[in-house]
This record gives C-alpha cells, sequence and structure tokens, in this order.
C-alpha cells in the first residue's frame, strides 16, 4: 500500500510516520513544508491512502488559519480529484471544528471541502475531531499544555497555571495513531466521523501536580500509578522531554559490615523493590511481620532462608541460589532470616508489599536459633 501523509513532520506526522516505516507493506510518501501544494498530484499517484495532518494553529496573522487549513485542503482534494483514483482520506480536525472561531471555522471550511469531494468521487474520507493531542516529540511552548509542563518542569523551569480548575480533553498520541492506522486497514469503521478512545477528562491543576510528582519521584523514589491510562501515557510523554544526561539519576546506598542495602522504587499501592548484599557467613533478618509480606531472589550466591512460628516453634529452611531462579516469601506470624552460604558475595531482590514506615515498621526481632 502507498500512503501520502501531509505534514509528515509535524507532531502527529512524526509518530504516524514511525509506525508506518515499522511496516513492510507500506510505502510512505512525505508532503512537509519543503514541498508546494504544486507538487501534490505527482505525489499522489497510486496512493491509496491519504493521512491529510498539515495545518497551523498558531499563525501570525489570523488569515492564515484559512489559507492553510481551508486552502491547503482544497488544492489537496483538487489534486485527488485530478487523479480519478480510489482512495481514502483521513484528516486531522479538531473538536474547535464545532466553534466560532477563527480556527474552528477553518478546520470546519476544511471539513467540508473533503465531504464535497467524498460525494462526488471515489473517494472515503474520515474526519476525525481530536481534542488536545499530547504525547512524544509535541512542541513545547507552542499550543500543547502537556507538552509545555513536561518540558519546563524536566528542565526545572517553572510553569505557569492561570486557571487550576480549568477543564482539559485529551488523547493519546498512540491512541490516534492506532485509530489512524485500524481505520486505514479497514479494521475500523468510520466514515465521515471517527471518533478517538479513550479521552481523558482532567483539569490543568491535576495535570500540573501529575508532572510535578514525576519529577519528585527521583527524590521520593515514589512512584505513581504510571500502568495504565492517562498517567501511563503522560509519564511516557514526560520521560520523553528528560535530555540524556538526565537519563540516570542515583539513589541512596546504606552500607554496615554485614553488606549494603538499596531502595530502589516505592509504589503507593503495590509496594517497594530493593536489594541487598550480604557477606559470606552473614545472615540478616531475625524478625518477624504481623500484616506485611516479601518475596525474595536470590540473584547471586547461595543462600539459606530459615522459618520459625512464632507461636508453635515449628521450623522450616530453604537454599535457593542464583543459578536457580526461586521466589522465597515471607509469611506474617513466621520469624525469618537467610543467611549467605557461599564463599562469595550473596546479592538478592527484594520485593515488600507495602513501604516501609518507620513510624510503625510492622517489624519486630526475634533471632531464629537451632
Amino acid at each position: 500500500m502507498k500512503v501520502l501523509i501531509t505534514g509528515a513532520q509535524g507532531f502527529i506526522g512524526k509518530n504516524l510516520l514511525q509506525h508506518l516505516v515499522e511496516r513492510k507493506d507500506i510505502e510512505v510518501v512525505e508532503f512537509t513544508r519543503e514541498h508546494s501544494p504544486g507538487q501534490l498530484p505527482a505525489m499522489l499517484q497510486g496512493v491509496s491512502c491519504v493521512f491529510h495532518l498539515a495545518g497551523i494553529n498558531r499563525p501570525q496573522e489570523t488569515a492564515e488559519f484559512q489559507t492553510v487549513n481551508a486552502g491547503l485542503t482544497q488544492v489537496l482534494a483538487d489534486a485527488i480529484k485530478q487523479t480519478g483514483q480510489r482512495m481514502s482520506v483521513l484528516y486531522s480536525s479538531s473538536t474547535q471544528a464545532l466553534l466560532d472561531n477563527p480556527y474552528g471555522v477553518s478546520k470546519n471550511t476544511a471539513e467540508k471541502v473533503l465531504l464535497d469531494l467524498a460525494g462526488g468521487t471515489q473517494v472515503t474520507v474520515h474526519l476525525f475531531r481530536l481534542p488536545n493531542v499530547f504525547g512524544k516529540w509535541a512542541r513545547p511552548n507552542y499550543n500543547s499544555a502537556v507538552a509545555t509542563f513536561c518540558h519546563n518542569i524536566a528542565a526545572g523551569l517553572p510553569i505557569n497555571v492561570h486557571d487550576r480548575a480549568a477543564p482539559v480533553t485529551l488523547v493519546y498520541i498512540d491512541d490516534v495513531v492506532t485509530h489512524f492506522i485500524r481505520v486505514m486497514d479497514g479494521e475500523l469503521a468510520g466514515s465521515p466521523y471517527v471518533d478517538v478512545n479513550p479521552q481523558y477528562a482532567t483539569t490543568v491543576g491535576e495535570l500540573s501536580d501529575l508532572i510535578h510528582a514525576f519529577r519528585g519521584g527521583r527524590d521520593t523514589l515514589i512512584t505513581e500509578n504510571v500502568g495504565a491510562g492517562l498517567v501511563r501515557a503522560l509519564y511516557a510523554t514526560y520521560v520523553s522531554y528528560l535530555k540524556p544526561e538526565q537519563f540516570t539519576y542515583q539513589v541512596p546506598k546504606y552500607e554496615d559490615p554485614r553488606g549494603c542495602f538499596v531502595e530502589m522504587l516505592k509504589t503507593p499501592e503495590a509496594g517497594q523493590f530493593s536489594y541487598f548484599t550480604a557477606h559470606p557467613g552473614v545472615t540478616r533478618g531475625g524478625h518477624y511481620h504481623h500484616t506485611k509480606t516479601e518475596k525474595f531472589l536470590v540473584i547471586k550466591g547461595q543462600a539459606n532462608f530459615r522459618f520459625r512460628h512464632i507461636q508453635t516453634g515449628e521450623f522450616y529452611e530453604k537454599k535457593t541460589n542464583g543459578e536457580q531462579p526461586e521466589i522465597v516469601e515471607t509469611v506474617p506470624g513466621w520469624t525469618h532470616d537467610i543467611t549467605n552460604i557461599g564463599t562469595d558475595e550473596m546479592l538478592v531482590m527484594l520485593w515488600a508489599n507495602e513501604i516501609f514506615d518507620r513510624e510503625h515498621p510492622d517489624t519486630y526481632a526475634m533471632p531464629l536459633t537451632n
């Protein structure tokens, strides 16, 4: 399949292009600011799908809205007519197409141009009235609050929040691209209007707080719930604005004669991750918990785990090593310890189901005896 992308070097265009070039069955033709509208007829030869993403939303003169958004769309429609080819056109419109402002009017006019094109040709038109799109490669300090917040906060620069309660509806760039491609492949119907989901309703203040929390997490080691939904997409966006020298950061390391202990990551709802070392012959632990649970994984070395029930005295021990990955789990009501029974330093990964609370540690000393 041969496709044409107008605005191929814009924010949405770059992301779409990267997904398309990963496919061996797609040939992409790029229309950028370096091309003139007069080149469109030749560029359309053999094209079966057009992603019309070119446009302007921050012009120097208001008249440019009509010149670029509506005018270029008319040129594109005329060029498509000249080819006489059957093709589909996917247009990145805006929810503002329903509003009476210069930008919205220009997008609405462009929609009408494409609908007229579809009415008299073998062209199928798909109109995407997108809310605020966010994601990697959006231009900061331009027209995206998310991009500006991510860029400035990552760089330690201030941001301006005029109204924390101001509502914002967002859609993530990967979801937009996924819908584009599904329509192109005929997997998703929608003509003329196509909705992209999920859409996220939030406020400017909530966005600011979340992004600040992302930055602060490197100091507290506490991560937000970045595994799903808006927070997942927003965190991926935030880190995309880090400079290469910001890709790494140090965490505290606590050392004593037994070895070292390092906390890596803490979560609000799923505990924390750490690792520790132990020199040969060293025993760590010798305590029990009422509620806290832990999972240990020996990464390197030889370990002997011992358990004793704090009331019945029942005893259990288990030897593990770094050659055969095996999780050892602590159980409330059983005192436990771990001893390095090898000749080299032992390295152990540890997960606890809750963040360590120094005021209420739920950890009670009870050394094990043979």
